[in-house]
């Protein structure tokens, strides 16, 4: 476990609170999501880190060799490693509750981490995840809060997929929300509308 495996950034919130780590998209960097994070969770920590792998020049989390087409062997190196890179962060700042946030590519690695490490995340918001494989859950997501987005236009990430992502986590225990709009892969108000309620929900409930 390395605390600086990634290039990241911290916004410090209130001593002993929430942790929130929030996951860019493709091409996008470790700035993306910190306000909107600050924004959804004011009193939280904030941890940003960059994706490792460069496709082109974007920043990701794990490669793929085509649109929805992921190199699995990297995924999975990737998840290891940004577990480890949470958990020392986990360590570091003992918080009330840890809480992820991802888009995108980063919905997509923090999703892999919540099947790899159920327990890691006490809430998770992801927003357009692509899962086009059958997780396998190594343990249980019983009691796990999960907020998912999603745009019924979406072209990266077709409906049919999220709707099987939403029963692939109910089958597994996990309290599972979701939120759509009618556009595509873009985020709107009303997801992030969602994402406000939920983590402040999740929060007052001891997330």
């Amino acid at each position: 476990m390395n605390k600086d495996s990634y290039i990241h950034k911290v916004t410090p919130g209130s001593p002993g609170g929430p942790l929130l780590f929030v996951f860019h998209g493709t091409g996008a960097n470790e700035s993306q999501l910190l306000s909107l994070g600050r924004d959804l969770a004011p009193q939280a920590t904030i941890v940003s880190p960059r994706g490792d792998v460069s496709e082109q020049g974007a920043a990701r989390f794990f490669r793929r060799t085509g649109e929805g087409v992921y190199d699995m062997d990297d995924l999975a190196r990737a998840t290891d490693k940004m577990a480890g890179f949470v958990k020392a962060h986990i360590e570091a700042v003992k918080p009330s509750a840890v809480l992820g946030l991802g888009y995108s590519n980063g919905a997509n690695i923090l999703a892999s981490m919540v099947f790899a490490a159920p327990g890691l995340f006490d809430a998770a918001v992801l927003m357009h995840p692509l899962i086009p494989f059958e997780p396998e859950v190594k343990g249980s997501l019983a009691g796990r809060r999960m907020l998912v987005t999603a745009g019924r236009r979406d072209p990266i990430c077709p409906p049919n997929l999220t709707s099987r992502l939403e029963a692939y986590l109910r089958a597994d225990g996990a309290d599972v929300t979701v939120e759509w709009h009618d556009g595509g892969h873009e985020v709107q108000s009303n997801e992030i509308e969602a994402a406000r309620r939920f983590l402040a929900v999740a929060l007052a409930e001891g997330a």
